[in-house]
């Protein structure tokens, strides 16, 4: 059986002479595609993000080293550079570190360096770091960045080549 709808109208959409399974499957392809929008957008800007510029997480890190003054700092920092173990090197200044060593709490001003490097550049610069830093032990830890601005990434990869 078909019921006919005439005379109908939805906004500019005229049903008229359409049978009911045919007004359903309308509805429900609208429906559809309404919903499924935001999805197929995001889908389709991941495509394009990895046809554009393709990042794998990890491919990068930064890495922090603390220094006990200024000078030391600009000196690590500008030997990294110059020997492509980090692509840039930024100062933070006035950090108070508590921590303890050999069984007491210390409490030191120093400055911190923020390091973005290859993460197959670490070893290579912790190395470097143990042979010129005047700390016993010095600190040298690095996070993979999983995200970030694509040109940047590709800059930093090209200042630090495998």
């Amino acid at each position: 059986m078909h019921i006919l709808y005439t005379g109908m109208r939805f906004g500019f959409f005229s049903v008229e002479g359409l049978q009911s399974g045919h007004l359903i499957t309308v509805f429900v392809s609208v429906l559809l595609s309404t919903l499924m929008l935001p999805l197929l957008r995001t889908v389709g800007l991941g495509a394009f993000s990895m046809a554009s510029e393709s990042y794998s997480s990890g491919t990068h890190s930064a890495a922090f080293v603390t220094c006990p003054n200024e000078q030391v700092a600009k000196d690590l920092a500008r030997g990294m550079v110059e020997k492509k173990l980090a692509a840039c090197v930024n100062i933070i200044p006035k950090i108070t570190s508590i921590y303890q060593w050999q069984g007491k709490i210390e409490e030191d001003n120093e400055v911190l360096l923020m390091i973005k490097t290859r993460s197959s550049k670490v070893s290579a610069l912790a190395e470097y770091v143990r042979s010129n830093h005047p700390y016993e032990v010095a600190e040298v830890i690095s996070l993979p960045i999983d995200q970030g601005n694509p040109p940047y990434l590709k800059w930093l990869g090209e200042g630090v080549p495998e």
